[in-house]
């Protein structure tokens, strides 16, 4: 089955998280395909991760600029997988029907906000009644991450 790990945001905002998270999975050699709740969110991300850093950028894509298979991140609002990514990373609540596709989803969740933390318990519920592999990771004082469970 498919690992399934849940980021409860914090202390940091999915901007300020995110580029971790994907600097680590193009690290590994891995592609990734980030999924938003709206296009504009899309957008949003697309040109943050041009530039969060100062030296620095995440090569990525979206429907927009087209090319998927040459994207090592492909941003979208769709359940799809355009990039032959083996991570997915689910925000905004964002479903997939396809988990099981991937090798590792990263469910990132606003803990700050009641109805996503809400929804993210649900879908805990309903990926572990699946089989899947999970964990629960919470951000430290730090920033980093600690697995909880």
């Amino acid at each position: 089955m498919t690992e399934v790990r849940f980021y409860h945001l914090q202390r940091k905002t999915l901007e300020d998280a995110l580029p971790q998270i994907l600097e680590k999975t193009l690290e590994r050699g891995w592609r990734a395909v980030v999924m938003a709740g709206s296009e504009e969110r899309v957008e949003a991300l697309t040109q943050h991760l041009w530039s969060y850093k100062e030296f620095g950028f995440l090569p990525h894509g979206s429907a927009r600029d087209g090319d998927a298979e040459h994207q090592p991140i492909w941003l979208t609002t769709e359940d799809e997988n355009p990039n032959a990514a083996t991570v997915l990373i689910l925000t905004d609540n964002a479903l997939s029907s396809r988990l099981e596709t991937f090798t590792l989803v990263c469910e990132m969740f606003d803990g700050n906000d009641y109805d996503a933390v809400t929804a993210a318990r649900a879908r805990w519920k309903t990926y572990k009644a699946a089989g899947h592999d999970l964990t629960y990771w919470q951000q430290t004082d730090r920033g980093g991450w600690e697995k909880k469970a």
